[in-house]
């Protein structure tokens, strides 16, 4: 299947035709520097980016990029939030596990090896473009299930039948790809916009479309889609006074500050507020760097500190955890709830979201797993000194 980059209409080729099958959605251009045409090398092979789907799933969205080997083979480029993985499709015998069981943090043994379930969700494709090697359209339907074990990857792949289609491969950097012809910083702004401000959504009482607002600025508002004037005094005053409320939370740091670290510029694009059932609050500030991705700066009544996203995933055992040859002892267990949040974020995030959270301690470094029934993560943290 191909998707015109002029007139989006999606051309399949069987083996007798080739057909005008209609029109593909357009994908929404965002952060990611990877385009049509970026090559690079995986083990000994080139390879190129001939194709592209983007899934949207209740959370968020990801771009899973179809490359093409040198020689011929072909496999998929994930690109989820600054995170890249790169799989193969891979024959397994034997038994693979039903779709049911999965959960995250459970473990499977799958092709000798032994697996940690990382999410499982179902998610629609919005949007497509260049090549690809079968067909697929709006609405189309993936039923997926990522695992981990160290840095390798497997996706589970349930779209088709119950006994899933197995895609094998590695945690990756565009680094350690050696990629190519990348979108520079100004044309990723120029597609994806800049991050614009202050300005927070809010859903119509009159016609439920989205309407845009300015907290403590804007105390009467016309709907842009049905014309309806919506009164701080009526239905919507609540959800105004309450906007007003989150802008006067003060931070440290601000929206849009900008850092540079290790000799490479971030932008602090969102803030985060958080506490632990016992009422302990830290702040989150989501740094965001092009090339480099997202880390995070947290600020605690302890001090500062920088947590990143692991893709070498450790190994958790009761109340111990290693990652290669440092063991972690478990610290903490609790669970996490947003109080605030503004600005732009790689996942949906909102007040009164819940996240279990266990921590494990080596030194002065802090392993952290956090798990929701659709998702895990692993993030590394370190001090941060007050100077820096």
């Amino acid at each position: 299947m191909a998707v015109c980059e002029y007139c989006k209409a999606t051309i399949l080729k069987d083996a007798e035709s080739v057909r005008d099958i209609g029109k593909m959605s357009a994908v929404l251009e965002d952060y990611s520097p990877i385009q049509i045409g970026t090559s690079g090398v995986y083990g000994s092979q080139g390879f190129t980016v001939i194709g592209r789907i983007q899934l949207k799933y209740p959370a968020g969205m990801w771009n899973e990029w179809y490359v093409m080997f040198d020689d011929g083979r072909n496999a998929w480029l994930g690109d989820a939030s600054g995170q890249y993985m790169l799989t193969i499709e891979k024959q397994v015998e034997g038994e693979l596990p039903s779709a049911v069981l999965l959960a995250p943090s459970r473990e499977f043994a799958i092709d000798g090896k032994r697996y940690t379930v990382a999410d499982v969700r179902t998610a629609q494709c919005i949007g497509g473009q260049g090549e690809l090697p079968f067909r697929v359209g709006e609405g189309w339907q993936a039923r997926l299930a990522d695992m981990r074990s160290g840095t390798s990857f497997l996706t589970l792949d349930y779209s088709e039948s119950e006994r899933p289609i197995v895609y094998s491969g590695q945690a990756v950097t565009l680094e350690n790809l050696k990629c190519q012809l990348l979108r520079d910083d100004e044309q990723i702004k120029e597609s994806a916009g800049r991050y614009r401000g202050k300005a927070s959504p809010l859903d119509c009482p009159s016609c439920g479309s989205s309407v845009s607002f300015i907290p403590g600025a804007t105390t009467h508002i016309v709907c842009p889609s049905c014309r309806a004037q919506l009164d701080t005094t009526g239905s919507v005053a609540e959800v105004i006074a309450a906007g007003r409320a989150m802008e006067q939370i003060h931070t440290t740091l601000e929206l849009g500050a900008k850092a540079t670290v290790s000799g490479k510029q971030y932008d602090l694009i969102g803030v985060m507020s958080r506490r632990d059932d016992e009422g302990e609050g830290w702040t989150e500030y989501l740094m965001y760097n092009a090339r480099a991705g997202f880390f995070w700066l947290v600020e605690t009544s302890e001090g500062w500190f920088r947590a990143d996203v692991q893709d070498n995933w450790p190994r958790w055992s009761g109340s111990t955890a290693s990652l290669g040859n440092i063991n972690f002892t478990k610290l903490y267990e609790y669970e996490a709830e947003v109080t605030y949040a503004a600005g732009a974020f790689n996942w949906r995030v909102s007040a009164g979201d819940k996240v279990k959270v266990v921590e494990f301690e080596s030194d002065h470094n802090t392993l952290a797993a956090e798990i929701t029934n659709e998702e895990m993560t692993w993030s590394m943290s370190g001090p941060v000194s007050a100077d820096q």
